[in-house]
């Protein structure tokens, strides 16, 4: 009787645990949250997305609103041509402004929007034409590091 009563207890530890896994996997992928069952394609385009990747939420004031659905090249303005998914409860002016910004300890990016003040709204199939590009902390360095060297030049 004691060896069953050990073995359901222990049965049950590993049912929880499998369910916490699975929660965190859901978490970490992005999967937990949004429904893509009324939404609307807005599309924007980028000189550098970074690390961005497809799934990645779309955020406004912190509220994921949105997912992005496809990362292509734009093969005539070689930019990096990003469609996302925005939930139909959430209209953004025309004006709108779209940036890819990182978040928490791992680096994850996101493309956050900023509304702006127009009075018309963005429709499916809409470009955003205001776009800011992902910050990449290399370039940052680089021109640091040119800038330190025309400064040490000019000595």
């Amino acid at each position: 009787m004691q060896r069953t009563v050990m073995d359901l207890w222990v049965g049950l530890f590993v049912i929880v645990g499998i369910g916490a896994l699975l929660f965190l996997a859901l978490k970490v992928g992005n999967m937990g949250t949004y429904s893509a069952a009324q939404s609307y394609m807005l599309i924007g385009n980028f000189e550098n997305i970074g690390g961005l990747k497809v799934r990645a939420p779309v955020k406004s004031a912190g509220v994921v609103v949105g997912r992005v659905t496809d990362i292509r090249l734009n093969t005539e303005t070689f930019d990096a041509a990003v469609t996302m998914s925005i939930d139909s409860r959430y209209q953004f002016p025309k004006d709108t402004f779209a940036s890819i910004l990182t978040a928490g300890l791992l680096g994850e990016q996101y493309i956050g929007l900023a509304a702006g003040g127009d009075e018309t709204s963005l429709k499916e199939g809409d470009k955003i034409m205001k776009t800011n590009s992902a910050i990449v902390l290399e370039d940052l360095i680089g021109r640091f590091l040119f800038n330190k060297a025309a400064e040490g030049d000019k000595d």
